[in-house]
């Protein structure tokens, strides 16, 4: 993990009392949506995708044509940041500024590595597919030659969540 990775993972919660801090409640956010915002960069430029993933319970799986703005990036630069977030809304109130976004986000860093293995890469696309139908599927050799599949090595993760029943309390020092 990179230093600035490092340090803003490291970084307390502002809203601690949001905090999803249970591995097995983050990774049921993972394996409840089917799309993850995947940011990369290059040369300071930010560079946001939204895509299908699956989940293995230890890395995150994304598929993607075999050139494009992503595969460039991700051969120059493999650190990337990821986002899923579930069950969007909104909590209203009485005044405009009360408005808060419920929400259950997941925010991670990771490696990204091309999959070259086929047999990953079948079980990959299996995962992403598997969001969508239970249906098996097979992959043609000339499919699986001009797909890249993307594996995410998890290097830090964090959750966060508002609007689902009671509030946690506050925690000491909290600050709006």
């Amino acid at each position: 993990m990179t230093d600035v990775a490092s340090d803003l993972l490291a970084r307390p919660m502002r809203r601690r009392s949001r905090e999803i801090t249970d591995r097995t409640e983050i990774d049921a956010i993972l394996a409840s949506d089917k799309v993850l915002h995947l940011a990369l960069a290059r040369d300071n430029v930010p560079f946001l995708v939204p895509v299908f993933y699956g989940f293995d319970g230890k890395a995150l799986y994304v598929h993607s044509a075999s050139a494009g703005t992503k595969i460039e990036i991700l051969k120059t630069n493999n650190r990337v940041c990821f986002e899923v977030t579930t069950e969007h809304g909104v909590v209203t109130a009485d005044a405009a500024c009360d408005f808060e976004a419920k929400h259950r986000t997941v925010i991670g860093f990771g490696r990204a590595n091309f999959v070259d293995d086929v047999a990953e890469k079948t079980r990959a696309l299996d995962l992403i597919v598997s969001r969508f139908t239970d249906r098996k599927f097979d992959y043609p050799a000339e499919k699986l030659g001009i797909t890249k599949v993307i594996r995410i090595d998890i290097d830090s993760i964090k959750g966060k969540a508002y609007g689902f029943g009671e509030p946690r309390p506050e925690q000491p020092g909290e600050t709006e």
